[in-house]
């Protein structure tokens, strides 16, 4: 397939053509030309879009595409789907799974089964046994059968000297750790952040203090024994603080949130759409002014879309009995331009781009001529309505259905394939 890309702004700080308008053509998955202005052939695909970037393909940190034991839920095909229709060209998928992606075997169905697709997977083993939080798991036959990096998703980790062996271990294998934060014996039970909305609505809340508290833990055990650790989604003011303190003392420590943190609180829940019902929780409004701060001044590191199906009989029910979790791989991006009025293209490209492939160890992908066409293409200036009709998810978990949001993925490129609104 041959595309021509007219008058996009690149924006890779490692090319030539940084912040400059060009034409690109790509042929057979090649980035062959970037000229001021290439003409069309007769079999081109033409994308001509106004105010349009170009970055190196993005990557999502954190999915849960369900695949194997939910399929119910989400299938690999699915999701990678919707992750292309969101921009991303690769994806970190997460271990919320049955069994969870424990040993060797679990790894090579996730690469076998997402082959020959637009998206590259990057799967993510256990940190424990089967997620138990009692043994480690085989992380170093994980790691030989292409597992990037380890964690137990949404378990927290309970044993604090499984965090520090597993850190150790991790270290010696030239890989790292992801650990969810969230002190369970203070949340239990929790069904939204604990402040005045949750008084008002008689929900029991779920305080700051029980991520921040695992997250402070989690960050001496790291100061205790060297290593790399990822915290995948932080909520909270005091957690923006624990990390910032910990990258000015020199530890190895990067930090991620969730899309959906940056765009809305918790009043989003007064009308007890389950929905909304997430984890870590929609905060105050206090803790979404201190995360977009902390996203702008480089404290947090990647914003993930932390995408979790949930069937129609796990949301459509009672509030505090519905499970957590949004669809989000189509709305990541839309999220963040909403959220912040003021986003610059370089900001996106660093979140989604630059920075996952930093603490991955992935080579970085340039913008240049001769250049494998690993690609996203985005406009900050148009808008963007997904409908149920636009889900590629197979669940329809998502409060965005309808809504107009600020920003619009125009495609993602890989591997001469392109996925295009």
């Amino acid at each position: 397939m041959t595309i021509l890309i007219k008058q996009a702004t690149i924006v890779d700080s490692k090319s030539l053509f940084h912040n400059k308008t060009v034409d690109i053509l790509i042929e057979k998955g090649v980035i062959t030309q970037i000229k001021n202005k290439i003409a069309p052939t007769k079999n081109s695909k033409l994308i001509e879009v106004k105010d349009l970037f170009v970055s190196a393909g993005w990557i999502d940190m954190q999915v849960n595409f369900c695949d194997p034991g939910y399929e119910h839920k989400e299938t690999l095909q699915t999701g990678l789907s919707a992750a292309s229709k969101g921009g991303f060209t690769g994806v970190c998928v997460m271990s919320g799974t049955n069994p969870p992606l424990h040993n060797k075997a679990q790894i090579e169905y996730i690469k076998s089964r997402s082959l020959n697709n637009i998206v590259d997977v990057f799967p993510i083993g256990t940190v424990s046994h089967e997620q138990e939080g009692k043994d480690l798991s085989e992380m170093y036959d994980m790691k030989l059968a292409g597992a990037f990096a380890f964690s137990d998703y949404k378990k927290p980790i309970k044993d604090a000297g499984l965090v520090l062996r597993a850190l150790q271990y991790a270290s010696s294998i030239d890989s790292f750790i992801i650990t969810h934060c969230d002190d369970k014996t203070i949340s239990h039970d929790g069904q939204m952040n604990e402040g005045v909305t949750s008084t008002k609505l008689g929900l029991k809340g779920i305080p700051a203090l029980a991520e921040e508290l695992m997250l402070q833990r989690n960050l001496q055990i790291l100061e205790y024994t060297g290593g790399r650790m990822h915290i995948p989604t932080i909520s909270t003011k005091g957690s923006v603080e624990l990390i910032k303190k910990a990258k000015a003392n020199g530890l190895h420590v990067t930090a991620g949130v969730a899309a959906y943190n940056l765009f809305l609180d918790d009043t989003s829940l007064e009308g007890f759409d389950s929905n909304f019902k997430v984890n870590p929780p929609l905060r105050s409004k206090e803790d979404v002014n201190a995360l977009r701060k902390a996203l702008e001044n480089g404290i947090i590191d990647v914003v993930v879309s932390d995408h979790a199906p949930q069937d129609i009989e796990s949301k459509d029910l009672e509030f505090d009995l519905a499970d957590n979790g949004m669809i989000t791989t189509q709305t990541a991006f839309n999220c963040i331009v909403s959220s912040q009025s003021k986003i610059t293209s370089q900001k996106i490209a660093e979140v989604f781009a630059e920075n996952p492939r930093t603490i991955l160890g992935i080579k970085q992908q340039e913008v240049a001529e001769n250049k494998l066409a690993n690609l996203t293409l985005f406009t900050l200036s148009g808008k963007t309505v997904i409908s149920e009709k636009d889900n590629a998810s197979k669940s329809k978990n998502s409060p965005f259905f309808g809504k107009s949001m600020e920003g619009k993925v125009i495609a993602s490129i890989n591997h001469g394939m392109v996925s295009a609104y």
